[in-house]
């Protein structure tokens, strides 16, 4: 009953890592809308391991962790919205219509498609803050755990962030064929200013806290 409870607990916790619409889960549906749904469905793959280790890290290294985080917030929320304004720029002046390709010519790009959801999703090291809100509310670190009751407590999670790149995926597919290019077109800019809007709060916010006495 304690494995099924612990399974489940994960799932949840996979679950509700990946639900926040960042930006992450915005790059994971202009994919879907213009490369498919598995090159998204891979980058989703890639932000579900980057939720994992930091997970892992959480669990087997808490204060380490969270005192390197708090010594140098401000320095990684400066890298991570950098790499986000660069992206934000490059998605704002790319061309959709170029990215609409059938799937034969798209297989060698799906590792690339993974790796850059790691990197998007791990450049963001904040997240063990919620992780480590989750593990407190669903009571993930209990001391009578066995080291086995963790592997499947972490084979959790990593399953229930992939049920939700999969579901999210599935229905942004479902759609993909009420979009022409014109619209495609139109929401790659917007996903673009969002992104970037959210990247220059995080950079002004960060350069504020560096300045601050």
């Amino acid at each position: 009953m304690q494995v099924l409870q612990i399974i489940f607990t994960g799932l949840i916790i996979g679950v509700f890592i990946s639900a926040p619409m960042g930006p992450i889960g915005m790059l994971v549906i202009q994919r879907t809308l213009y490369k498919g749904r598995v090159p998204a469905f891979f980058t989703g793959l890639g932000a579900a391991l980057s939720d994992l280790i930091y997970c892992m890290l959480t669990g087997f290294g808490l204060s380490f962790v969270t005192d390197f985080i708090q010594n140098n917030q401000s320095a990684l929320q400066i890298v991570g919205s950098i790499v986000l304004i660069i992206y934000g720029i490059y998605l704002f002046r790319s061309n959709p219509s170029r990215s609409l390709k059938p799937a034969s010519q798209a297989t060698a790009t799906y590792w690339r498609d993974f790796g850059t959801g790691f990197l998007f999703t791990v450049s963001n090291p904040l997240i063990l803050f919620f992780i480590i809100g989750l593990f407190a509310r669903f009571n993930f670190m209990d001391s009578s755990y066995q080291h086995y009751h963790y592997v499947i407590g972490y084979t959790g999670i990593i399953l229930g962030a992939i049920a939700w790149w999969f579901i999210i995926t599935f229905f942004v597919n479902k759609l993909k064929a009420h979009f022409n290019v014109r619209s495609l077109w139109l929401i790659n800019r917007i996903i673009a200013v969002l992104l970037s809007i959210m990247a220059l709060i995080g950079l002004f916010s960060a350069i504020k806290t560096l300045l601050q006495p």
